[in-house]
């Protein structure tokens, strides 16, 4: 089979754990007689160096002409610093996402045997998590109109959803509800706004077509308190953009680690797999930042585009082999072997 996937790599540590993703993910084509066609394109802070753009046109193409993307990670300091840029990498991010339609963030929370103690939270609560967010990731406040008035001491962010936003959303919610334990929880602040009112309406609304389904009403605050008490209570959670952007990495921490969760942007035009965690600028270029999120990125990319279950297993295997024998990075040795980035990527590959 021959994959083409566009490869954006982006700012920070994004390369570095890019890299190890494409070395696993090389492994497995040649395990199993594909052929990975990678096209290179830049994004975020490294685009705006090279051309002024955090999403470039050409970038953009190259994204639309791919059957997926794997992406590393956006953000760098100067800009974080400067209250005043005009043009910033995380720009980039939200305009890839407006252009290439993707919708939905896919979030999944799951522990791993061999590192359960190093959750902050106690064994009893978090064994046996397995839990998705859906997130609606091109509405909300983060693309609603914005701005300053009174001469700048006063700022506004709008927060505006459609109902057929809403219900897109919902609707592949259900149906990955179907898929695992039947338990949905649409999560809303129903009670202050007016935008969680329509969440709710229009779930309500979609209730009777999924009869299976056992549905739950919960406030964000509420859902906040309880991922930490009981996170084995939840299923799949839906919810938009902006609470789900919090949620998701709170409930990361369950794991004992942002970087092991993967997650995928299900798209219009294409999809998108990136790690979880951010450009963590202050480790690039060392060689030490984990890049098992980004490899466990690379098997939802496998399964969920390609349809190849399979191979994202034996992607999860070896990566749970690595926990389990210690071949970690230095944010998960504790007194063992620290490994290297890229030393864990040639690990992986070698056992693939």
């Amino acid at each position: 089979m021959k994959l083409n996937i566009a490869l954006l790599a982006g700012d920070g540590i994004g390369p570095e754990v890019i890299e190890q993703a494409v070395k696993v993910s090389n492994a497995v084509a040649k395990k199993f007689n594909h052929e990975i066609n990678w096209t290179p394109a830049l994004t975020g802070a490294a685009a705006i160096d090279a051309v002024g753009e955090p999403y470039p046109d050409e970038t953009h193409e190259i994204c639309m002409k791919a059957d997926a993307v794997l992406f590393g990670a956006i953000g760098d300091p100067r800009f974080d610093n400067n209250p005043k840029a005009t043009v910033r990498p995380e720009q980039g991010l939200l305009k890839m996402r407006q252009k290439l339609g993707l919708f939905a963030n896919v979030r999944p929370t799951f522990t791993f045997p061999s590192l359960i103690e190093k959750s902050p939270l106690k064994k009893e609560r978090i064994e046996g998590t397995d839990l998705i967010f859906l997130r609606e990731l091109t509405g909300g406040i983060y693309f609603g109109e914005r701005g300053r008035k009174d001469e700048g001491e006063t700022a506004y962010d709008t927060c505006i959803y459609t109902r057929e936003e809403v219900k897109r959303l919902a609707k592949l919610g259900f149906e990955m509800a179907l898929s695992r334990n039947k338990k949905l929880c649409c999560v809303d602040k129903a009670n202050v706004l007016e935008s969680s009112r329509l969440w709710r309406e229009t779930v309500q609304e979609l209730e009777k077509e999924y009869p299976e389904v056992e549905v739950s009403y919960e406030f964000v605050d509420a859902v906040a308190m309880r991922l930490i008490q009981w996170p084995k209570a939840y299923d799949v959670l839906i919810t938009e953009n902006m609470f789900g952007d919090i949620l998701t990495d709170e409930a990361s921490v369950i794991s004992g680690s942002m970087g092991l969760m993967p997650s995928a942007s299900i798209g219009v035009h294409t999809s998108l797999f990136e790690p979880i965690h951010g450009s963590y600028p202050q480790a690039a270029g060392k060689d030490i930042a984990n890049p098992l999120a980004t490899v466990l990125s690379a098997a939802m990319m496998f399964e969920d585009a390609f349809g190849l279950k399979e191979e994202a297993q034996v992607i999860r295997n070896v990566v749970n082999k690595s926990l389990a024998e210690g071949v970690v990075t230095e944010d998960l040795a504790g007194e063992g072997k620290a490994y290297k980035t890229s030393e864990i990527g040639d690990w992986l590959a070698a056992n693939i």
